[in-house]
């Protein structure tokens, strides 16, 4: 045996270190050095010598570095799931922001327009000139004392209004632009990380500066502010036409203030604000342009991305996570086999779509157990039955469900051409189906309803979701307490690929779609809780027209659910009802659904105690 299983350790280490170097184009340095074998791994291995604690320790190297690929891929298509389903979120969400802001800005326009009237009156009242006294000695020197009490005037008036405009504006935008500012730069964050010139997203995030940044420093050539300050300059000149002095001499305070009363005078403050605030609607409208060009030209940089993280998510589901999922399930067995044996398969117990299962009355130290036979006829029932195995394996015990043992590769079934993957896991005593087929109590069922409940949720907690919660996938121990089974269709919601999985009437309506989440197993579990309440386990009387596999699923798509029977109460009906409503998004959480089951079955307890109660007071 030891030289068979060097051979095959040998030919997994080979076919190993080929699936690693077709993967590891989209793996950092970084990754790769933290999951690799050390130098000195790779030469124990390669340098095997045959022994039994040399052949495990070799295969536990093995193990553990497909364990690592595993958990990165696994890891990796969550993230690219997330990045797939984020991306055109935030920019809606930076679209919508945006323009929330460009209308509130324009309100704020409306508004302003009567307050910057009060406020050139208010500041008309209050307006000093406090220049030293001048000789003037020509008419020149008169015109030029002139536009420096204009200059005065317009700067008190600007900064009276600038201040009022930059309260309001930064109000806006610290409630806006600074969430848009974060959510770009987790779109800018995509461009880094794929070494792509985010060029249309620097433009863009100039354009918010620029936009919506009104600054108090009127020097500034790109503030708004500097704009209105030039308008109103013009408007004051056009409506203000100096009288000619031909009087030189000195020119005093009182001759300056009387100068900037005329001014003020002059002074149309309706006329002015409405400038200032068209001007003012103005650069919003063209940022708003601006902006939306640049998102759209954003928004094509990232399409090229996002098919590029498709394409790489699907390899990773479909071809890089199965693979090395195969190779864990083999070097996991070969360290079973050499360690514990080959088990001793007894009669058989069980048989299904994809296997035999039989009774086994001891291996590695369990006892008793049951052993399912599966002979993989493709790569993808090998790679389906692999990530199977890897995902019960990794998941804590759970009393709720079902343990596995361990596994075998048996190469001598079918003269060696097809070889047979034997999993060992738990034996109970029967499936949920043959239980209600031979009669449970309703309370009992109610429990079991409950621990189904809280399998779902382990499973859920782990990021799994079953996709084949039904009867036959539901194991009882001698207590009668449930424990789910049969993880064949248990997946990652990132590494579902939106294969049409399950049992039709258990099946969800949006399964068929391709596009689903873990709300299909409280779905099921709708359907499942028909059954426990029927207490018998024909199909409702709809299905029961159904010829054929296709007309089950025509009946699911058209909202087609089991009939209310006259043994169920208001509450249970309403819960299974809920559960397999056709939105998915209301369809209850299975913590409340968890809640609710348990006080209904205190109900029937309280219920079932009264009755006794009241028989034995009558006897």
């Amino acid at each position: 045996m030891e030289e068979k299983a060097t051979q095959q350790l040998k030919r997994l280490y080979s076919e190993t270190k080929q699936a690693i170097n077709e993967c590891t184009t989209f793996l950092t340095p970084q990754e790769l050095e933290r999951i690799l074998l050390t130098p000195e791994e790779e030469e124990f291995i390669e340098q095997l010598n045959g022994s039994q604690v040399s052949l495990v320790r070799a295969a536990t190297l093995l193990r553990e570095l497909h364990a690592r690929f595993l958990r990165t891929f696994i890891l990796s298509a969550f993230d690219l799931t997330w990045d797939m389903m984020s991306t055109p979120k935030r920019f809606q969400y930076a679209k919508e922001k945006e323009l929330e802001l460009y209308q509130s800005l324009n309100r704020m326009a409306d508004i302003k327009q009567e307050e910057i009237k009060e406020i050139i009156k208010q500041e008309s009242n209050v307006i000093t000139i406090n220049d030293p006294i001048e000789v003037i000695s020509s008419r020149s020197e008169i015109e030029q004392c002139r536009r420096e009490i204009q200059e005065a005037v317009l700067r008190q008036l600007n900064e009276a209004i600038a201040s009022k405009l930059v309260e309001s504006v930064d109000s806006l935008r610290n409630s806006y632009v600074g969430t848009l500012e974060r959510c770009l730069a987790s779109l800018e964050q995509n461009f880094i990380d794929h070494q792509e010139a985010p060029n249309a997203l620097l433009a863009l995030r100039q354009i918010l500066n620029a936009a919506y940044r009104v600054e108090v420093n009127v020097q500034s050539s790109t503030s708004i502010l500097r704009v209105l300050w030039e308008k109103m300059k013009q408007l004051i000149s056009k409506s203000f036409m100096p009288r000619i002095w031909t009087n030189y001499g000195v020119i005093n305070d009182e001759w300056k203030r009387q100068q900037a009363l005329e001014i003020i005078e002059k002074l149309d403050e309706s006329r002015l604000a409405k400038s200032i605030c068209s001007q003012f609607r103005a650069r919003l409208k063209l940022s708003h342009e601006q902006f939306l060009q640049s998102i759209r030209d954003l928004e094509l940089q990232h399409a090229g991305r996002l098919q590029y993280t498709e394409e790489l998510r699907l390899r990773v589901r479909k071809m890089h996570a199965p693979r090395m999922a195969k190779f864990a399930l083999e070097s996991t067995s070969l360290i079973d086999l050499i360690i514990y044996g080959m088990p001793c398969l007894e009669k058989e117990i069980g048989r299904g779509q994809y296997g035999v299962v039989y009774a086994c009355e001891s291996w590695a130290g369990h006892s008793p157990c049951a052993v399912k036979s599966v002979v993989p006829p493709d790569d993808k029932h090998w790679n389906d039955l692999a990530m199977e195995f890897y995902y019960t394996r990794c998941i804590p015990e759970h009393e709720r469900i079902v343990s596995i043992f361990g596994s075998v590769i048996d190469h001598s079934y079918g003269s060696g051409s097809t070889p047979a993957v034997l999993l060992v896991m738990q034996r109970l005593n029967r499936d949920l189906y043959s239980a209600i087929k031979s009669g449970l109590d309703w309370l009992l069922r109610l429990q079991i309803a409950i621990d189904v409940v809280e399998g779902i949720r382990f499973l859920h907690n782990q990021g799994l979701v079953h996709r084949d919660i039904k009867l036959k996938n539901i194991l009882l121990d001698e207590n009668n307490r449930a424990k789910i089974t049969d993880l064949g269709f248990c997946k990652p919601e990132a590494m579902m690929s939106g294969s049409v999985v399950g049992t039709p009437i258990h099946m969800s309506p949006e399964l068929f779609s391709g596009r689903y989440d873990n709300s299909v197993d409280v779905y099921a579990f709708g359907i499942l809780f028909w059954y426990i309440c029927a207490g018998h386990v024909r199909l409702p009387h709809i299905f029961e027209q159904c010829q054929t596999r296709d007309q089950l699923w025509n009946c699911v798509r058209r909202g087609v659910r089991p009939e209310r029977l006259p043994q169920f109460d208001n509450e249970c009906w309403q819960l299974m009802v809920q559960c397999w409503d056709g939105d998915k998004t209301k369809r209850p959480h299975l913590g409340d659904v968890e809640i609710k089951l348990r006080q209904i079955k205190s109900s029937e307890a309280a219920n079932q105690m009264d009755l006794i109660q009241a028989q034995a007071y009558t006897v």
